[in-house]
């Protein structure tokens, strides 16, 4: 198999949710490796309506695209097994967030099912504690925390490295 060359620019990837979303930005310089520059969450207040959570989305996915300008962004498409209700407010923040990508960005976000990004890192099905294992042995970092950021790094970095499903 031929290892993938990562695309240069910045990725932001993004784990979807309706009360935490994780979020992280790399970066690949032609010949520099990939580097981790940010990473975070955002949380909705879960005793708020739906749409009001959804505004807090749109505004806090709209700063981080104004402040840090990714040239492209890759995102997990949720995969729901019988969680309807779940369902529902995720695919509704995914809507936002799609929204505002290309509203603000005015391109198109990558969608990337779980299994592959995560094979990516070897296993299609690790847990957030094992993907942080990985991400940090290739981030060369002390820790991670083991929250959705962590799944927003392996999002990113597969995107980055040219991952790609046909979806939507």
């Amino acid at each position: 198999m031929t290892p993938l060359t990562p695309l240069p620019g910045r990725w932001l990837g993004i784990d979807p949710g309706l009360a935490i979303i994780g979020w992280a930005l790399l970066a690949a310089e032609n010949g520099q490796g990939v580097k981790l520059l940010d990473y975070g969450t955002i949380e909705t207040d879960k005793t708020l309506p739906t749409p009001a959570r959804l505004v807090e989305i749109e505004r806090d996915m709209g700063e981080i695209l104004a402040e840090f300008r990714p040239e492209a962004v890759a995102i997990e498409m949720p995969f729901f097994n019988r969680q309807i209700k779940a369902a529902g407010g995720v695919l509704q923040a995914l809507g936002v967030i799609n929204l505002v990508v290309y509203r603000q960005m005015g391109y198109c976000p990558i969608f990337l099912h779980q299994a592959s990004w995560k094979c990516h890192l070897g296993n299609g099905r690790a847990t957030k504690s094992e993907v942080a294992e990985v991400l940090q042995q290739i981030f060369d970092l002390p820790q991670l925390p083991i929250d959705d950021s962590v799944d927003a790094m392996g999002i990113a970095l597969a995107g980055l490295n040219g991952v790609r499903n046909q979806i939507l």
